[in-house]
């Protein structure tokens, strides 16, 4: 039996601020794994309460088949109520488990693993879609957690922007943001409305909490902009109608309301959506610039595991991990 382990999120945050180039390609390949069929990915489960709509906990059970197999499950809970109690809106944890006897062998903080497989699915797409790592200007609407995170993905995968401008619905979390951008190294400020922000982006980055779509405006964006849809639900019916639509999972991405999914429900075909991000960057299709590029991840558990497992080695190899004696009581038959 494997020993068990635990990563607090101090030692978990330290292992990806070094790591975001390999934890990249970690996502990548977990990416093609799951393309090839090398995974079991369930729905997600999602967890809502009557008294708190906005708010939901999710289930994201995965077995990513590498070598060796480990299965796992990310149990994250998102409440956005949080951020004005100076709490971060995302508490998660992750549990890896042997493939061989089901036995769990480690419980990782996940909320920082969470961002980051986000932001590098992100980051992925948005070198796919806008074909370089340079952009004139970067649009970035929802000034949280995420956000953030990819940016620092970006910065340390060689990207380079000349604007960056920030946009949130409360101004001094925007101003927080685009100081943050500073910091990283890129040329930042704030955008006082969202139209001013998003036009003439090379790269236009949503991650807001929005449930519902705000931005319905026809022709708000622009052919050939690369929009990062990771939150998936900003986007109006009609604007996805009318784009590129590349997904992480087609099944996946077309429930519990996202923009693709209400699309879908209106329109009855499904002939907007062009594929995934790993079926374009193996050339099994191609997409033009005559319309907006929009990649919306709905976010795959496998992807938690294969970033989960990189955290776990590095953490096992520096000491950062806590190996916890006799965690199960064996009995002996």
């Amino acid at each position: 039996m494997l020993p068990f382990h635990i990563m607090g999120g101090k030692a978990v945050r330290a292992v990806i601020g070094r790591s975001r180039p390999r934890i990249t390609a970690a996502v990548d390949d977990a990416y093609r794994a799951h393309h090839r069929g090398d995974t079991v990915n369930p729905d997600s489960y999602f967890m809502r309460f009557p008294d708190k709509p906005e708010a939901r906990i999710i289930a994201l059970p995965a077995l990513l088949r590498g070598t060796p197999p480990v299965a796992g499950l990310k149990w994250i809970g998102s409440f956005p109520a949080n951020v004005a109690h100076n709490l971060p809106r995302a508490s998660a944890v992750l549990i890896l488990n042997d493939f061989g006897t089901g036995y769990p062998f480690a419980c990782l903080e996940a909320s920082q693993i969470s961002a980051a497989r986000t932001a590098a699915s992100a980051a992925l797409a948005a070198g796919q879609l806008h074909g370089t790592r340079r952009a004139d200007r970067v649009a970035v609407v929802g000034a949280g957690v995420i956000s953030r995170t990819v940016l620092e993905f970006l910065r340390d995968l060689g990207w380079t922007a000349g604007d960056v401008v920030v946009h949130d619905t409360v101004p001094d979390y925007a101003g927080k943001a685009a100081q943050y951008a500073r910091e990283l190294g890129f040329p930042a400020r704030t955008g006082d409305t969202l139209r001013g922000t998003c036009a003439d982006a090379d790269v236009v980055v949503l991650a807001t909490t929005a449930t519902v779509p705000y931005i319905t405006e026809p022709g708000f964006f622009a052919p050939g902009q690369t929009v990062l849809n990771i939150s998936l639900r900003d986007i109006g019916p009609e604007l996805i109608a009318d784009a590129h639509n590349i997904l992480d999972d087609v099944e996946h991405c077309l429930r519990a309301g996202t923009s693709p999914h209400l699309a879908v429900e209106k329109f009855g075909t499904r002939e907007f959506i062009d594929g995934t991000l790993t079926g374009l960057t193996l050339g099994e299709f191609a997409v033009g610039r005559d319309k907006p590029l929009i990649f919306s991840p709905f976010g795959l558990g496998v992807l938690d595991i294969a970033v989960g497992v990189e955290v776990l080695a590095a953490g096992r190899a520096d000491g950062t991990a806590q190996a916890v004696a006799d965690f199960f009581e064996e009995s002996r038959w």
